[in-house]
C-alpha cells in the first residue's frame, strides 16, 4: 500500500488530507499527517479572537476529530531526505525517528518574518497562532486594570498604548479590532477616558493593504483617523529596547504592547532540513499541477502547497508570477493536490491550479468592514457582514461554523465577554506561592543545643 506522508496540519495539509479521505479507495494508501501541534488555526478570525469577539478554542480544528482515516502524528518533521524518502520525525517527548514514504506533501506554512532590529525579538509578539492572539487580548485587558489604578503619566500612557507594525491586511485588521475593544472597554473604567488611549501603526511603504484600491485604503486610513488611531506610513521601525518604539521619523513612542505583522517566510525547519528544490525566496520550488519542480522538471513522489510553497500563478495577478501565501490559495491548492495525487497514484495526469482571485475582505470592528473585488467595493456595515458571512462559512466543518456562530449570536445580546485571563498562562502562581516547603537542613555549623540536666560552664572571669 503507497504511503502518503503530510509534512504540516494548518490549511494545506489539514483539507489535503480531509479531501483524501474522501477520494482514495478503501485500501489504496495509507496517510499520516505530522504537525507540532494537534489542531489547525483558521488564521483569518484571529484578530476577532484577540478582541473578544470569538472564543479562542472555536477557531481551531483538532485534527484527530475531523481526521477519521488518517494516522495523526503529534511532532515535528526536523528532517526531509527525498533521494531516500525517508523524513526524520522528532516528536517533543522521546526519540526521533525515521519514517518512510512513496509521496510526500510539504504544506508546513509560515512563521513570522522580523528583522534585527534592537528590543523586538524580546518585546513584540506576532500574529499567526491562536496562543498570540490570546495573549495580545489579556495584555490588553490586564494594562486596562492596572491603568485605572494609576494617576495620569508616563506609566498610564505606557500602558495604555498599542504598536501594531505592518500595515498589510493582518496588521489592519488587529489594528481596527483593538482599536474597537479598547473604546468598548472606556465605559466600565471611570477613571479613564477615550484620550488616555493611543493606538499606532508603523508602515513602511505610503499606503496601507495593497490588495485593495488606493481610493479604498484611503477611506480605510479615514475610518481609522476618526476613531482616534494614528497611522505612520514611509516609517521604519528602528528599535524597541524596553518597550521603547523607535521610529525612523526620530519619534519615540512607549508602549506595553508591539504587535509584529509585517510578512511571513516559509518555514525554515522544513525548507533547510529538505533535499526538494528551493526558489530564491526560500519556498518549495512548486510546478503549476502542485507537484515540486520547475517547468522542465518534476520531482517525482513530493508534493507542495499553501505559505511554504511557490505555486506559479497561471492567471497572471499574482506578485512576480507567484499565488500569494494566504488562506483563499492554500484551501483552494490543497483540494486540487488531493485530487491530483489521487490521479497520479491510479495513473492519470494531474491538472493545473488555476484560481481567479476572488477579493479582499477585512474587518475593522464591529460593524465596519471593506470589501474589494476588482472594480467593485463595499464599505462600512455592509462589507462587515460580507466579512462574517464569507469567513463563517469558510470554516472548516459544521461543527465549527456553529460554535463561531454562536459565538457572534451570544455578542451580539450580551456583548463581550471583557475578563482578562492572562494568569492562565502561570496556572501554579497561587499554590506556589501558598504550598508548605520542608524547613531547610540544620547547618553543620550551628551549634547543638545543650543537655536540660547538664551544669551550665562556669563564665570566665574578665580583667579588672
Amino acid at each position: 500500500m503507497p504511503k502518503i506522508l503530510i509534512v504540516g496540519g494548518g490549511y494545506a495539509g489539514f483539507y489535503t488530507a480531509w479531501k483524501l479521505e474522501k477520494h482514495l479507495r478503501k485500501g489504496e494508501a495509507e496517510v499520516t499527517m505530522v504537525d507540532p501541534l494537534p489542531y489547525m488555526t483558521y488564521q483569518p478570525f484571529l484578530p476577532e479572537v484577540a478582541a473578544g469577539e470569538i472564543e479562542a478554542r472555536h477557531v481551531i480544528v483538532g485534527h484527530r476529530r475531523h481526521l477519521k482515516k488518517t494516522r495523526i502524528v503529534t511532532a515535528k518533521v526536523t528532517g526531509i531526505d527525498h533521494a531516500n524518502k525517508t523524513a526524520t520525525i522528532t516528536p517533543a517527548v522521546g526519540d526521533a525517528w525515521e519514517e518512510t514514504y512513496d509521496q510526500i506533501v510539504v504544506t508546513a506554512g509560515a512563521v513570522s518574518r522580523t528583522f534585527p532590529i534592537p528590543g523586538i525579538a524580546d518585546n513584540a509578539i506576532g500574529l499567526k497562532t491562536i496562543e498570540e492572539a490570546v495573549a495580545i487580548r489579556d495584555r490588553v485587558l490586564t494594562n486596562f486594570e492596572r491603568a485605572s489604578n494609576l494617576p495620569a503619566g508616563p506609566e498610564r500612557d505606557r500602558l495604555l498604548t498599542v504598536v501594531v507594525v505592518g500595515g498589510g491586511f493582518a496588521g489592519i485588521e488587529i489594528f481596527a479590532e483593538l482599536r474597537a475593544l479598547a473604546s468598548s472597554l472606556i465605559k466600565d473604567y471611570p477613571t479613564l477616558s477615550f484620550e488616555d488611549t493611543h493606538f499606532h501603526l508603523i508602515e513602511a511603504m505610503g499606503r496601507i493593504m495593497p490588495e485593495v484600491s488606493l481610493k479604498t485604503s484611503e477611506w480605510v486610513l479615514k475610518s481609522l483617523a476618526k476613531r482616534g488611531a494614528n497611522v505612520h506610513l514611509d516609517t521604519q521601525l528602528t528599535g524597541a529596547v524596553d518597550g521603547n518604539v523607535e521610529l525612523s521619523t526620530g519619534e519615540i513612542i512607549p508602549t506595553d504592547i508591539i504587535v509584529w505583522t509585517a510578512g511571513v517566510m516559509a518555514n525554515p525547519t522544513v525548507v533547510r532540513g529538505s533535499d526538494l528544490l528551493v526558489e530564491e525566496r526560500g519556498r518549495i520550488a512548486t510546478r503549476a499541477d502542485l507537484r515540486v519542480g520547475t517547468a522542465d522538471e518534476i520531482v517525482e513522489g513530493a508534493w507542495a502547497a499553501g505559505d511554504i510553497s511557490a505555486v506559479p500563478d497561471l492567471t497572471g495577478a499574482g506578485p512576480g508570477g507567484y499565488c500569494v501565501p494566504n488562506a483563499q490559495h492554500a484551501v483552494r491548492q490543497a483540494k486540487l493536490l488531493a485530487k491530483n495525487l489521487v490521479a497520479v497514484l491510479r495513473g492519470e495526469l494531474p491538472r493545473e491550479y488555476i484560481h481567479k482571485n476572488l477579493g479582499a475582505v477585512a474587518g475593522l470592528g464591529l460593524y465596519n468592514g471593506v470589501f474589494q473585488s476588482g472594480n467593485i467595493a463595499l464599505k462600512g456595515f455592509i462589507a462587515w457582514v460580507a466579512h462574517r458571512g464569507y469567513h463563517g462559512l469558510a470554516m472548516p466543518s459544521w461543527e465549527r461554523k456553529w460554535r463561531v456562530i454562536g459565538d457572534w449570536w451570544h455578542n451580539f445580546w450580551l456583548g463581550r465577554d471583557n475578563v482578562s485571563l492572562q494568569t492562565v498562562q502561570h496556572p501554579r502562581y497561587v499554590f506556589e506561592e501558598f504550598a508548605a516547603r520542608p524547613r531547610p537542613a540544620a547547618s553543620a555549623e550551628t551549634p547543638p543545643k545543650p543537655d536540660a540536666g547538664a551544669k551550665p560552664a562556669e563564665k570566665a572571669p574578665t580583667g579588672g
